[in-house]
């Protein structure tokens, strides 16, 4: 197949190749890019939690009158004890906040106490000597929080934290080099030291933003109850007894007292329903991503079928002609197969650069990942695909146009 017609004939129609190129260029440029961050969303949905979210329940307790900080404490110790009274529950615990829930305490963590700037941000998790068991997180290095070393503390006190349980990911950042168990840090609003008694296994922060995943697996337990307003039941149900469990433990908290509130429609959740909400925004995103590639390309592949129809329908002389000249039919299609390929590579090689740039400001300016060349190499392969597919059918309508339309007049 001699390219140089094919390049006069395309010189001819200026304008819809130029058209069809800039749209496949487009198309890549968008694609490789949508792709791309559906990959690094879906990646985000399935980092692990370091809980055992299977049989795991959250409840939200809200107190609807002011309560001072003993009463508030004396209630958390009844309910707690009620809950684990339960058949169906294999424990429980109290804590301002939970992996995966999208808000609560964060604090700086600083080595020494002149120490201005911070070395990285944690999340805080106040526990007690059940809430490992409860989230099913394991330690791999020192020991649990002891129940004298448990206190109480208001919602508006500057937090005091003597001995501390932190994540894997947090010891391994603030001690890159050594073991972090009997090291010192600061987090308290007292500015004094913080010893590191154990060391959990993966533990997820409850903070999920882009704009936190630095902090994403720094997660810190402080031993104390936080007294407030509000607080989180976190209940282990036995396997198996999952629904009965989350039934059970609403009607055991209202038999203490029903001066509370239980939100009706998300103040019981599973571990399941707490994963879904906070990932909520990654799946849309992700979905969003999938439908704007499936129309681009949907219409990327319609604009290639209109123009190569177009162009057929203009040219069955001409197709005539070369079959009285003895064209076959496989050189028609081959005729139009490469025509459309070269001006798809001419939209691919403009769709390259484009796709770079646009995954340059997307980094620039929303801090996203850059792109791999993988997907890039991918939507390249995709378009090239999507294009010779496209122009098959109208292709092959043209190598069927018999000898006899050269006679035929114009």
């Amino acid at each position: 197949m001699q390219i140089g017609p094919i390049l006069v004939a395309l010189r001819r129609h200026k304008a819809g190749t130029t058209l069809i190129a800039l749209q496949i260029a487009l198309t890549l440029a968008i694609v490789c890019n949508a792709l791309f961050i559906i990959q690094q969303r879906l990646v985000r949905v399935d980092r692990p939690s370091g809980v055992q979210e299977t049989n795991l329940f959250v409840i939200q307790n809200d107190w609807p009158q002011k309560l001072s900080p003993q009463d508030a404490d004396a209630r958390m110790r009844a309910d707690l004890q009620a809950l684990r009274g339960l058949s169906s529950v294999q424990d429980a615990s109290s804590s301002n906040s939970f992996p995966l829930r999208g808000s609560g305490w964060d604090n700086f963590v600083r080595m020494t106490p002149e120490q201005v700037k911070m070395t990285t941000d944690t999340a805080i998790f106040f526990s007690d000597e059940h809430t490992l068991a409860t989230l099913g997180t394991r330690l791999i290095a020192g020991r649990n929080f002891r129940s004298e070393e448990v206190g109480s503390q208001g919602g508006t006190d500057p937090m005091h934290a003597r001995q501390i349980i932190v994540s894997k990911g947090l010891a391994q950042l603030l001690f890159p080099h050594d073991s972090a168990l009997g090291k010192t840090v600061y987090v308290s609003g007292d500015n004094a030291p913080s010893t590191i008694i154990g060391v959990t296994d993966t533990l997820q922060a409850h903070m999920t933003g882009l704009w936190a995943q630095a902090y994403a697996y720094n997660a810190l337990l402080v031993p104390a109850r936080l007294t407030g307003d509000s607080t989180f039941y976190l209940v282990r149900a036995r396997p198996g007894q999952l629904a009965d469990a989350m039934r059970q433990a609403k009607a055991a908290l209202y038999a203490q007292t029903r001066m509370r509130m239980i939100p009706p429609h998300d103040g019981v959740m599973t571990f399941a329903q707490v994963r879904e909400r906070a990932y909520d925004a990654d799946y849309g995103m992700a979905i969003l991503m999938g439908i704007i590639c499936a129309v681009l390309l949907v219409i990327t592949a319609a604009g290639i079928v209109g123009l190569t129809s177009f162009w057929v329908g203009q040219r069955r002389r001409q197709i005539g002609v070369r079959r009285a000249l003895g064209a076959r039919q496989r050189d028609i299609l081959g005729y139009f197969l490469t025509e459309n390929l070269l001006i798809t590579l001419g939209g691919v090689l403009l769709g390259i650069v484009l796709a770079l740039s646009m995954n340059l400001w997307l980094v620039l300016r929303l801090g996203v990942q850059p792109l791999s060349l993988t997907y890039l190499a991918a939507g390249v392969v995709l378009l090239l695909l999507l294009g010779q597919g496209a122009v098959l059918a109208p292709a092959m309508k043209a190598s069927r146009v018999p000898p006899v339309e050269a006679t035929r007049s114009v």
